[in-house]
């Protein structure tokens, strides 16, 4: 027997604002790369990464994910690094939601 307790608040829940990322068509990337980068930083299935490589290629750019600042940092500064580890001039950058 268990009592039931309610609390009214008036309180509300912040959310962090949301940033998108933002890959940016290159001419020399190679799509393999891309595919991988996207499947590997952003956990894209290989449908969704070859779409989006698809959509970059076209558009010249494309939002692969929307997340908190952080997150979406952390996700341009390690696309960047894998892609001039690999020799590659790669970009992606962040724009707030």
């Amino acid at each position: 027997m268990g009592v039931k307790i309610e609390y009214k608040s008036d309180e509300k829940l912040l959310l962090p604002k949301l940033y998108k990322v933002i890959l940016l068509n290159d001419d020399y990337t190679t799509f393999d790369f891309v595919v991988d980068i996207l499947k590997t930083i952003f956990n894209k299935s290989e449908d969704e990464a070859i779409n989006l490589t698809l959509k970059v290629d076209r558009e010249g750019s494309a939002v692969v994910g929307i997340y908190p600042y952080e997150i979406a940092q952390m996700k341009v500064n390690k696309t960047h690094q894998l892609a001039r580890s690999a020799g590659y001039p790669l970009r992606a950058r962040i724009e707030e939601e």
